[in-house]
């Protein structure tokens, strides 16, 4: 008797915890898979988003600092595997890891329902650019090393959760693309990781300012003066597109 307790004492403790010593990305890929066979119910995302728009806004358009990147108009698949990654630790963010525990953001329901939301809503027609000094060189670099992936005209892949990075801020495309290069992004593509080693700081300084002026289809960008009815009791700055200066007032 006391051997069967002790059999299925270890047992249960072999179920709880091996989802710790399971492999990261293959997690993250299940839960991935699992979500896009759902039906993405976008009022519910719209629910869940709250949580969000404290920190990228409840337009979705981020920070030009960087802090936070636009996620307005990004492809559905893309923010469903970026939210898989990040809980399943396959991408270390430690900003947002705690708003993808289950007690924030359920299963894969509602990482579904919120990538439907996300990707619906207009894009900030201000997002922030570099410096614009070398943009001929960064065109080039762009044509020759990230249409392959990343598309003509930087618009990303739906099936390949390829992102789209148009439209998005400069500053948050340059440090990301940092980590990458330093392999610090754990669930970066390795042909990315390979093709950009030798990139040297001009190179990613002209790439990423082009990158950030590529403009997203007309139809994709919000209207002067745009703000989301969804949420009528954010205090906005005057400088909206900035993103500087929310507050949060109550639901």
């Amino acid at each position: 008797m006391r051997n069967t307790i002790l059999a299925v004492s270890i047992l249960s403790l072999m179920i709880f915890v091996s989802p710790i010593f399971a492999d990261r990305a293959d997690v993250a890929m299940h839960e991935y898979e699992q979500a896009l066979k759902l039906t993405p119910n976008p009022e519910n995302g719209k629910r869940v988003y709250r949580t969000c728009s404290v920190c990228h806004t409840p337009e979705g358009w981020g920070l030009e600092s960087g802090a936070y990147p636009q996620v307005a108009g990004q492809l559905p698949t893309v923010i469903i595997k970026q939210l898989a990654d990040i809980r399943a630790r396959n991408r270390d963010n430690p900003t947002m890891l705690p708003f993808t525990s289950p007690q924030l953001l359920g299963g894969a329901q509602e990482i579904a329902d919120v990538a439907a939301y996300i990707s619906q809503l207009p894009m900030s027609p201000h997002n922030g650019v570099g410096p614009g000094l070398d943009l001929a060189y960064g065109e080039q670099l762009f044509k020759d090393n990230c249409t392959e992936c990343h598309g003509d005209s930087g618009e990303g892949d739906m099936d390949s959760h390829v992102p789209a990075i148009y439209g998005q801020h400069y500053r948050y495309l340059f440090r990301q693309f940092e980590w990458i290069k330093m392999e610090r992004r754990r669930n970066a593509d390795k042909k990315m990781v390979k093709q950009i080693h030798n990139f040297t700081h001009r190179d990613i300084r002209a790439v990423l300012d082009y990158v950030s002026r590529i403009r997203p289809p007309a139809e994709k960008l919000a209207q002067p003066g745009w703000t989301n009815p969804d949420f009528p009791k954010y205090a906005r700055p005057a400088n909206l597109h900035s993103g500087a200066g929310y507050a949060i007032d109550r639901w």
